[in-house]
C-alpha cells in the first residue's frame, strides 16, 4: 500500500472538548478549573487535569483533588453543534476527512500544495479558523502516518501544533514511553516496563517474535510496526464503522446485580436503537469491565446470526454478565461497557429464524417509532424507570 514520503497527514484533535465548550460559552469559566459532570467526569479542562483530575473519575474524588474545581452539568447539544462546526471546517480544508470521533479527526492535505500550500502552513490555518470561527483551542499533529499524526498532537497538546519531519520520524518516536504506541493501554506497559522495556526506542530494537512471546501475536506484531513507524493505512472516507459500543462509568460505590442488570439493559437499548437506525446487524457481543484496580476484562459471545434485536443481544451480555459476576464481587467495579461487532448492512444478510419462532423485531421497530415521534424518554422498561441510565454522548453518524 502506497505511504507518502512526505508528512502530508494531520490529526486534529480538540483540547477537552466538553470543558472547552463550557470556558467559550461562559467567560466566567476561562481560566478556571472545570468539571463537566456531578456524578462521574465526562471532561475536566486542563487547569482541573493539573489537580489530576481525569476522565470517568468520580465526582466525589474529582472535587477531593480540585475542591475549586467549578462542576457544571453536561451540555450534548452544545457539544454536538460544536462538532459539526469544527467539522465543516475540516471539510473546507480537505474532501479526505476521516472522523474518529466527535472531536478529533484524520486529514489528508498531500494534494493541496498548489492550491493551500505546504502541510505545515494548512494545519496553522486550520488552527487558526476553528479559533476564530468555532472558538474552541485544537491541537494538530502533522507527519506522514496516520499513527505518527496522532502521536504528535498528543505531545503537543495542549493547544499546540507538532510537525514531525520523514528525516526525523524514529528520532521523535523512539524516546517517548511505551503508552505513546497506539493500543497500550495501563496492562500492556506494565507487562513490558516490568521487563525493563519503558520506551518505543527500546519496543523497536527487541525481535518481533519476542514482542510476540510476551503480548501474544497480534499485540507483538502490531507495536513492532508501530515502533518502526510502519503505519500503511491511508485517510479513508465514508467507511462504516466495523463496531459500535457504549459503555458506563460507575465511580467507586457498590453496584448489586440489580443495578448491573439494569446498567446492561440501559446500553444494549441504547446500541440496538443505533443498530437499527443505521440498517446495520451485529454478529459479536462483547461486555467490557474495568475493576477498582484499573485492571480490565473483556467477554465475547458470537450469535449464531446476525441480528438487531435487543431481546437477543441482550441476552447474551447477560449470560457474559453472570459469568462475570465472581470477579466483579471479588474486585468491585468502576465501568461497564458494551461492544457490538462484526457488523453488516441489514439488506446484505438474510435473518432467518427457525420454522415456527416468533421474532421480536416488529416490536423494536414499534418502540424505536415512539421514541422517534415523542423523544428518546418517551417510553422505556419498567426495570429502568426511577434509574439514572447515564449520559448519551454525541457521536459520529453510524
Amino acid at each position: 500500500m502506497f505511504v507518502s514520503s512526505e508528512a502530508t497527514i494531520l490529526h486534529a484533535d480538540l483540547d477537552a472538548f466538553y470543558a472547552s465548550v463550557e470556558q467559550r460559552d461562559d467567560p466566567r469559566l476561562r481560566t478556571r478549573p472545570v468539571i463537566v459532570g456531578s456524578g462521574v467526569v465526562l471532561a475536566a479542562s486542563y487547569e482541573a487535569k493539573a489537580y489530576g483530575v481525569r476522565t470517568a473519575m468520580s465526582g466525589g474524588q474529582a472535587r477531593r483533588l480540585c475542591p475549586q474545581a467549578i462542576v457544571v452539568e453536561p451540555r450534548m447539544s452544545a457539544y454536538t453543534n460544536a462538532s459539526r462546526a469544527v467539522f465543516a471546517v475540516f471539510e473546507h480544508t480537505t474532501p479526505l476527512v476521516e472522523g474518529l470521533s466527535i472531536d478529533e479527526a484524520f486529514l489528508d492535505v498531500g494534494g493541496l500544495l498548489k492550491i493551500s500550500g505546504r502541510p505545515a502552513d494548512i494545519a496553522v490555518r486550520l488552527r487558526r479558523e476553528i479559533l476564530q470561527e468555532v472558538g474552541l483551542p485544537i491541537t494538530v499533529g502533522v507527519a506522514r502516518t496516520k499513527f505518527l499524526a496522532k502521536v504528535a498532537s498528543g505531545v503537543a497538546k495542549p493547544d499546540g501544533l507538532l510537525v514531525v519531519p520523514p528525516d526525523g520520524e524514529l528520532d521523535f518516536l523512539h524516546p517517548l514511553p511505551v503508552g505513546r504506541l497506539w493500543g497500550v493501554g495501563p496492562i500492556t506497559a506494565d507487562k513490558l516496563n516490568n521487563r525493563g522495556i519503558t520506551t518505543v526506542g527500546e519496543v523497536a530494537r527487541l525481535p518481533e517474535s519476542v514482542l510476540v512471546s510476551i503480548l501474544g501475536r497480534a499485540s507483538g506484531r502490531h507495536l513492532h510496526a508501530l515502533a518502526h513507524n510502519r503505519d500503511p493505512r491511508p485517510v479513508r472516507i465514508g467507511v462504516r464503522r466495523r463496531s459500535m459500543g457504549a459503555q458506563r462509568a460507575l465511580g467507586r460505590r457498590d453496584r448489586s446485580p440489580e443495578d448491573l442488570d439494569a446498567i446492561v439493559i440501559a446500553l444494549v437499548d441504547r446500541l440496538a436503537r443505533r443498530l437499527r437506525t443505521a440498517r446495520r446487524v451485529c454478529r459479536t457481543v462483547t461486555l467490557r469491565l474495568r475493576f477498582d484496580d484499573f485492571s480490565r476484562a473483556t467477554r465475547s459471545h458470537t450469535l449464531p446470526q446476525a441480528t438487531a434485536e435487543t431481546p437477543t443481544i441482550l441476552h447474551a451480555l447477560r449470560r457474559l454478565l453472570a459469568t462475570s459476576m465472581p470477579m466483579i464481587e471479588s474486585q468491585g467495579i468502576t465501568l461497564v461497557g458494551v461492544a457490538l461487532g462484526n457488523l453488516h448492512d441489514d439488506s446484505a444478510v438474510q435473518l432467518t429464524l427457525p420454522f415456527g419462532q416468533a421474532t421480536d423485531g416488529a416490536l423494536d421497530t414499534a418502540l424505536d417509532g415512539v421514541r422517534d415521534r415523542f423523544g428518546s424518554t418517551a417510553i422505556t422498561r419498567a426495570v429502568l424507570l426511577g434509574r439514572d441510565q447515564g449520559v448519551s454522548v454525541p457521536l459520529l453518524p453510524d
